[in-house]
């Protein structure tokens, strides 16, 4: 299931450079594919900075769509969504003119409270549920919150939602914006995690290899790290003895 993955991480370092040009966040950018447990594709198409598309058995599920936040992304160039989740909402991840570009008649929109009230649509999770939305696919809303003095305010405990995605049996932890909570230690079986990375508002690199040391996954893939270097990250996963895969995600 993850020999593209384990490959693709053997030449991460040679993408390091790549990675940082910001011209290259225009493009949607390449997707990484691997399999479930009865063999069918995933793949993710990575957009900027907490923004990306997971495709599964011809469903495709959009993560935190932003169009406006640079560099512009323009929603309605791509397919109608199946599913779209929303962890909280700030402007870089709760985006109503996405939404609405990609909702067609059987788009499903998933999120937390806030954004549900703010959007006047959708369903609404609270930290701690677990929706199935097909027979092979469930979601689990998981806490996302700051935890450093004087950082609680951005995210403050119980509003905002991660989720844990189960496609036939794979399990993929977007971890919204949040610090390295006791929460993640109660993850089980995670096999790819998407880790923020940017002080104040989400985790230091030493925080990134702590939360990943604590949720086990085969594969972390650090997004919305803005400025954070990447060489900095991934000499933190390297400590951590923890595998990891760079995108344009900043």
């Amino acid at each position: 299931m993850f020999k593209k993955l384990l490959s693709l991480s053997l030449v991460m370092l040679t993408c390091l450079g790549c990675n940082s040009q910001k011209t290259e966040q225009i493009k949607v950018g390449d997707d990484d594919a691997l399999r479930t447990k009865s063999g069918k594709e995933v793949s993710f198409l990575f957009i900027k900075h907490a923004s990306f598309v997971i495709n599964y058995d011809n469903l495709s599920i959009q993560i935190d769509p932003v169009s406006k936040m640079e560099p512009a992304t323009d929603y309605s160039s791509f397919p109608k969504a199946d599913f779209i989740f929303i962890t909280h909402e700030h402007f870089d991840h709760f985006d109503k003119d996405a939404i609405s570009a990609l909702t067609g008649e059987k788009t499903q929109v998933i999120l937390n409270k806030k954004c549900a009230e703010m959007l006047g649509s959708g369903t609404a999770m609270s930290n701690g549920e677990t929706l199935k939305l097909r027979d092979d696919i469930t979601v689990e809303a998981v806490p996302a919150y700051n935890t450093t003095p004087d950082h609680q305010q951005f995210h403050p405990k119980g509003r905002d939602n991660g989720y844990v995605l189960t496609l036939d049996g794979l399990r993929i932890y977007i971890a919204g914006d949040t610090e390295d909570i006791p929460e993640m230690e109660q993850l089980k079986d995670i096999d790819i995690a998407f880790l923020p990375c940017n002080q104040p508002y989400t985790m230091t690199s030493e925080q990134l290899a702590h939360a990943a040391t604590m949720i086990k996954p085969k594969v972390v893939y650090p997004y919305h790290f803005s400025d954070t270097p990447i060489d900095e990250m991934q000499k933190a996963l390297e400590g951590a003895k923890i595998k990891a895969i760079f995108r344009n995600m900043q």
